[in-house]
This record gives C-alpha cells, structure tokens and sequence, in this order.
C-alpha cells in the first residue's frame, strides 16, 4: 500500500469484533497510514492501521 495519498479512503477489514469499515488517510509511514474512521461503529475515530490492515482503496482524494 506505498501508493496510498493523504485523502484516499480506504477498506478496513474487520477485526477484534469491528466490521469491515471506511477509514480516511491523512497521513502515510513506512509501514502504516494514520486518520479517522468514516463508517460504521468506529466513526470519527483516529487510528493508525498498518497497511496488513488495509483491504483495499475505495476512492482516490484526486478523483473527487
């Protein structure tokens, strides 16, 4: 997931209980992206998921 932009909302897969979701990236690391959850149970919650978590992009912030 090295190609992931700030503003890309990606595919979180489901985990610990937590339903697969869409989350916002604001900012990409080496090996995780940070922001917040936009869907589901965990919306408007910060998180850092590492890219093993990241299921796919939904949409590309240069295509909205």
């Amino acid at each position: 997931m090295h190609d992931l932009q700030e503003g890309d909302i990606v595919v979180i897969v489901a985990f610990d209980g937590w339903p697969e979701h869409l989350f916002e990236v604001d900012q990409i690391f080496d090996d995780s992206a940070s922001g917040y959850s936009i869907t589901g149970p965990l919306e408007g919650v910060y998180g850092e998921p590492g890219f093993e978590m990241i299921l796919r992009v939904h949409s590309r912030a240069d295509a909205r």
